[in-house]
């Protein structure tokens, strides 16, 4: 008969770390698949993007509101905040796949585009980022773009995830780096004036540099590119 052997095959660090060291499995750490999706992006021709957007050459800030309705319309409200107070700039919102383009539009407003379905193209024009907390954060990350993560979710349900799960951070990137890459702004700290201040920041040169240098580690401990043949490659070994 087969002997079954249980393995996991996970995308993350601190999760091999976790199951390996607290639980004593069997683990190994691929890499992010993310990675490839983004090594296989085809860069975009600005020129091209600008003029069917109808924009200038003023740099873009992207808005990566989330993708559920609920959740674009509390975050877009304070993002889009910004707009006004940087007239040097141009703000794209990255509509998510699951809406419709007509639920965005009571969001739009001057120096305000929407773009469907082209968060990638988004990400690899944009000069920073308001991003809401999830794989986005990972993604505008590789992408190589300064970013404030943000985040407000109903009081009681964040009170309830703070008893349960005990992390220092909610975005991947600092998760995976283990330290404050990307400043996070979470329920009432999620406001204009903090907004501001930190946009502030990552437009400033020398702050960018220094996330800049996280990032290029970042990639690194996710172990660049290949996670899916990495996968392949350890089940047939393992299964021997």
């Amino acid at each position: 008969l087969y002997k079954w052997q249980y393995h996991m095959y996970v995308i993350l660090p601190f999760v091999k770390d976790f199951y390996e060291q607290k639980h004593n499995y069997p683990v190994d750490f691929v890499g992010h698949p993310i990675i490839d999706a983004i090594n296989l992006h085809q860069q975009v021709n600005h020129v091209e993007f600008l003029n069917k957007y109808q924009l200038d050459e003023r740099p873009l800030i992207a808005l990566l509101p989330g993708s559920r309705k609920q959740e674009i319309s509390k975050m877009l409200g304070v993002m889009l905040q910004m707009v006004d107070q940087y007239p040097d700039y141009q703000f794209l919102i990255a509509g998510s796949p699951g809406q419709e383009a007509s639920f965005y539009k009571p969001f739009l407003k001057k120096n305000v585009t929407l773009v469907m379905n082209r968060t990638y193209d988004i990400l690899s024009l944009c000069h920073a980022a308001l991003v809401t907390s999830g794989t986005a954060t990972l993604e505008t990350a590789l992408f190589k773009v300064p970013q404030v993560v943000c985040y407000k979710g109903s009081s009681i349900s964040y009170r309830i995830a703070k008893l349960i799960i005990k992390l220092d951070y909610i975005s991947l990137v600092n998760l995976i780096m283990d330290k404050m890459v990307v400043t996070e702004l979470i329920q009432s700290d999620f406001n204009p004036i903090n907004l501001k201040k930190e946009l502030d920041k990552i437009l400033n040169s020398t702050q960018r540099n220094r996330v800049f240098a996280d990032y290029y580690e970042l990639e690194k401990r996710l172990g660049g590119i290949g996670a899916s043949d990495k996968v392949a490659s350890l089940i047939i070994k393992n299964s021997k």
